[in-house]
């Protein structure tokens, strides 16, 4: 029961992360947005999670991961009611920033319960599957129940849906979870390191969501990257001299850790992107509605989560090394076969073979960086790594669909014409490439140092 819990929190943040997508052109009406000032409505959320997710981390290990998991869901619950009820951009866009806040605090609480509550080995590698499962359904099923709900009910219904599934989460979690032991008082918060990270990381996502459609050189931009840079120098100072790091210079050394951060920053900028082109390909170049394109991501999000407890299995046979370098070989196969069937006229069954290779390397690659993340870390610290791996993600993504938009000639949600089509598969094999020299890179790796 606390599996499925804990599998039902990572669904929420992966919900609430796609939901609004299909809902952005009703919310744009409904609340008067411009078409500039619309996109905060993702960016607020994505900026916010991956600024404060070091600080999430490391609140679980010092103040509780119940007691995190808990205030965490409470949050998503609350900001999502005041979200449904909102009159005016402002308050939305401030709504899904508490709501990146929210998130940020419950995924490393949820994977550090997991990473705790289940021993290193077969029954946390099964776990993790289950809840990568969650995830990565919850990141394709989004676009579907999206488009219904907005259909149905309106865009307020994308957000009246989170509050009673997160308070149940919280009520669950309480009743569920063992209690937290008493704070160790010998350690102390870092307030510093944490006001410092979590200003320098924020800026820094800010500026790779930005910089894309506002231009690398103008003054916003500049701005951000001198204010970020500086943050994040004066918090490695800071950590060098604090007596209680935010971030243990011990993580830092531990290569194991290192390497998966690697992985989940590659993961994000290349499997992670694929949905946004693909939702370009089904709207733009063959018309589908919010919903036919939902219904078109449940073949991917089935395929996913099939994929989740593939890799899990072909940990315990093979490692976790080598289930991954299979798991991103199969990755680059299904990424280019899906670049060959993006055709102006081609049919949805076209797609299958690249979207099945695609979602079973995805799935298997979610699962086993996960895994490699939490391996050998001391158990208090499995909220900061669970933070480290998880900006790590935040960065990688951000990073990486700017790259990719770059790359593909800067095709948008409000992209046409013939180039579109051109730019889309361009960003498809650049993906599969990412993903293919992902795969040498650690199999170059498995062969120096060994499975």
């Amino acid at each position: 029961m606390s599996l499925l819990v804990l599998a039902l929190g990572q669904l929420v943040i992966s919900l609430d992360y796609n939901i609004v997508y299909v809902a952005l052109p009703d919310i744009g009406a409904g609340l008067g947005f411009s078409d500039h000032d619309l996109q905060w409505v993702v960016s607020a959320y994505v900026v916010a999670t991956g600024g404060f997710l070091l600080l999430g981390g490391r609140a679980a290990d010092l103040l509780g991961r119940r007691r995190m998991f808990v205030v965490a869901s409470l949050l998503y619950a609350g900001s999502s009611l005041v979200g449904g009820l909102s009159g005016s951009p402002g308050v939305l866009v401030a709504v899904r920033a508490v709501q990146g806040i929210g998130g940020s605090l419950l995924f490393p609480a949820t994977l550090s319960l997991i990473n705790t509550l289940y021993d290193e080995g077969p029954a946390r590698n099964r776990a993790l599957a289950v809840w990568g499962a969650a995830g990565a359904g919850g990141l394709c099923f989004g676009s579907l129940l999206g488009g219904v709900l907005v259909e149905a009910f309106g865009w307020p219904s994308v957000f009246f849906v989170n509050v009673p599934v997160a308070a149940a989460l919280a009520v669950a979690g309480r009743l569920l979870f063992p209690a937290d032991g008493p704070r160790d008082r010998s350690r102390r918060f870092d307030v510093t390191g944490a006001l410092t990270a979590t200003g320098g990381v924020t800026l820094l996502v800010f500026l790779l969501v930005q910089a894309p459609a506002k231009g690398w050189g103008t003054p916003a931009v500049l701005m951000s990257a001198v204010l970020a840079l500086g943050l994040l120098t004066l918090f490695a100072v800071v950590e060098t001299r604090s007596r209680d790091p935010l971030v243990p210079a011990r993580l830092f050394a531990h290569r194991g850790l290192l390497a998966a951060m690697g992985g989940t920053a590659l993961f994000s900028a290349t499997f992670s992107s694929v949905p946004y082109f693909l939702t370009l390909y089904f709207q733009r170049v063959h018309g589908y509605s919010a919903v036919t394109t939902g219904f078109a991501f449940l073949v991917p999000a089935v395929v996913v989560a099939v994929g989740t407890q593939a890799g899990e299995r072909a940990v315990s046979a093979f490692g976790v090394r080598r289930m991954l370098v299979g798991g991103m070989v199969l990755g680059a196969a299904g990424a280019g076969a899906l670049g060959l069937a993006l055709t102006s006229d081609g049919s949805y069954a076209r797609l299958l073979p690249g979207i099945v290779l695609l979602g079973l390397g995805q799935g298997a690659a979610w699962t086993g960086m996960w895994i490699a993340a939490a391996a050998g870390v001391a158990p208090g610290d499995q909220g900061v790594a669970s933070g480290m791996a998880s900006t790590a993600l935040q960065v990688g993504g951000a990073v990486g669909l700017a790259v990719l938009v770059a790359v593909a000639g800067g095709v948008g949600q409000d992209a046409s014409g013939p180039g579109l089509l051109d730019g889309i598969r361009t960003a498809v094999f650049a993906i599969a490439a990412g993903i293919g020299c992902g795969a040498l890179a650690l199999l170059a790796r498995t062969r120096t140092t060994g499975p």
